[in-house]
């Protein structure tokens, strides 16, 4: 990279059009490398996720970023809430993530964040579990352990809602994904309960007694996994869009077409996670994904998708994840691909773009 400019004022003539074809050639080199930016996206280990480090190792992540001229990097994170800071911060240019964790960190932060890709929902991944009672009424006054202020948390308020209870009727006790489930199989003291895939099949089948009282699959198309982008970089580069949902599509076409091609990439896909192929099929069996991209359209098109998120930042805002600025839940506005916006439209940092998906539907990308 060119980074000192020196005077040309004493050059002779012949110099300074050597020393000025020089100059340009060094920028025009600079200039190139500014627009090779490497774009970087980041997930980390969950059924849903996975495809994504496997487009890029097959080759077609890269393929179709050649065809639109671009440079994308896909990483594995091992912490996911610092992925997302990551991206909070702008370290990385895409996350993937569960819809509602878009809306309270980046989003709840200032930093004006596009959904650009719809990969699944939890269709049973998510649930409650416990070792003594059948039912959620029977949870009025228990103590339940979960990783506070995620999906769990969320998913536990919505069982409560569609029971008559609330949050107000039980006691939570914050524990984190990596230490729910050795602490709800070797202690007699935690009773109940939430978390997701694979720590919700290992607690359930490995703790004798163990009942599945509610899951996402009574809450459908609720907790969606989604792809965020910067709202900058779609409007200034669309180009990074269309290569990246270009390619899942693409990838999810193989993952969904039942032949030994498809079998290859699932094997590849549970050695990657650290499991075997059967608790990988297990975890998908639970999964809704999204192989056909008028599916993911049809959802985010939807006026249930914008009824769900009425529910999540009702949710955000009662427990306090808009933080202590946000006087309701109209804090932050959401907008949809039809213009509508839930919330404050002046504060307009989540925004649900169906465009590029749209386009694979038609197949335009």
């Amino acid at each position: 990279m060119l980074t000192n400019k020196k005077s040309l004022k004493r050059f002779s003539v012949g110099k300074m059009a050597s020393a000025v074809a020089i100059a340009a050639a060094l920028m025009t080199g600079a200039v190139g490398a500014a627009e090779a930016k490497t774009y970087k996206f980041a997930y980390n280990i969950y059924v849903g996720f996975m495809p994504y480090g496997w487009m890029e190792k097959s080759g077609i992540l890269d393929k179709w970023a050649k065809k639109y001229g671009v440079d994308i990097e896909v990483i594995q994170v091992n912490d996911y809430v610092g992925g997302i800071n990551q991206f909070t911060a702008g370290e990385i240019d895409g996350m993937a993530v569960a819809s509602m964790d878009g809306l309270t960190i980046p989003a709840a932060s200032g930093v004006d964040t596009s959904i650009v890709l719809a990969g699944d929902f939890s269709n049973g991944n998510d649930g409650i579990l416990s070792k003594n009672i059948t039912d959620i009424k029977s949870l009025k006054g228990e103590t339940i352990h979960l990783f506070e202020l995620t999906v769990s948390h969320y998913l536990l308020s919505r069982a409560l809602e569609l029971n008559g209870l609330s949050l107000r009727d039980v006691k939570t006790v914050n524990i984190t994904d990596a230490d729910i489930a050795p602490a709800y199989m070797g202690s007699d003291e935690i009773q109940h309960a939430v978390t997701w895939n694979p720590m919700l099949l290992q607690m359930e089948t490995k703790v004798a007694g163990t009942k599945r009282i509610f899951d996402s699959a009574s809450t459908p198309e609720e907790i969606v996994d989604v792809m965020l982008m910067h709202t900058k970089t779609v409007k200034e580069n669309p180009a990074v869009a269309k290569a990246l949902v270009g390619a899942w599509y693409e990838t999810m076409a193989i993952m969904n077409g039942g032949d030994a091609a498809a079998e290859s990439m699932i094997a590849d896909l549970a050695d990657a996670s650290g499991g075997s192929v059967d608790e990988y099929k297990a975890q998908l069996a639970s999964t809704k994904m999204y192989y056909d991209p008028a599916e993911a359209l049809d959802l985010m098109n939807s006026k249930r998708h914008q009824k769900t998120w009425d529910f999540v930042r009702t949710f955000s805002y009662d427990v306090g994840l808009f933080g202590e600025a946000a006087a309701s839940a109209d804090f932050i506005g959401i907008e949809f691909p039809d213009g509508t916006v839930l919330g404050d439209k002046g504060n307009i940092q989540l925004r649900i773009d169906s465009s590029f998906t749209e386009m694979a539907v038609k197949g335009e990308l």
